[in-house]
């Protein structure tokens, strides 16, 4: 009798955050399957103040992973909403991932502002994204209804804070739900 394939893992995340950052740079190689990318701005979320960051905890972990060493920002809370449009934008063209790890790279590796169009732009530019074609995406009614229905879908799903995973009616949240979802994917196997 052939096993049941397991739900597509859902990753809801904001630009803004470096938590989702951490996760964004180790979701694909951790889980068994591919996750939908899914932004989602985090104020619609959840009511934490994201400026409530512990630096010193963040730094430590990117580098256990690897990864850069952090340059942060010089906004502690920058207003993520057009960079956001802009991944709803480039998952509505295929782009998700590509544009989202080159977004977060520019805001956690580079420490540039993602209020800034010219962050958002060059993170386009990663991922062969026009500019105009770019801009033109960020304004269209779509777009921001499409960001906006995620939030709805992620709170539907149980989604309480950001980073999270969802898989099936499970949500997992924080930088551990990484380690939760492959456990429950293993089990669906």
């Amino acid at each position: 009798m052939p096993t049941e394939a397991p739900d597509q893992p859902v990753f809801y995340y904001d630009l803004g955050s470096p938590q989702c950052y951490l996760v964004a740079e180790t979701i694909m190689a951790a889980l068994p399957v591919v996750p939908e990318w899914e932004p989602v701005l985090g104020s619609h979320i959840s009511a934490a103040d994201p400026g409530q960051t512990d630096r010193a905890e963040i730094e430590l972990r990117a580098a256990e992973l690897g990864l850069q060493p952090m340059r942060w920002p010089t906004r502690r809370a920058p207003d993520t909403e057009r960079a956001m449009l802009a991944a709803t934008y480039a998952k509505r063209i295929g782009r998700a991932v590509a544009f989202s790890l080159a977004a977060f790279r520019q805001a956690f590796a580079g420490g540039r502002d993602l209020t800034d169009e010219n962050t958002i732009l060059i993170a386009g530019a990663a991922c062969e994204m026009h500019p105009t074609a770019l801009r033109k995406g960020i304004e269209l009614a779509s777009t921001q209804a499409a960001l906006h229905e995620a939030a709805g879908r992620a709170r539907r799903a149980g989604v309480t804070a950001l980073p999270a995973i969802q898989i099936g009616n499970r949500a997992f949240t924080g930088e551990n739900a990484i380690q939760k979802a492959a456990t429950a994917l293993g089990q669906i196997r």
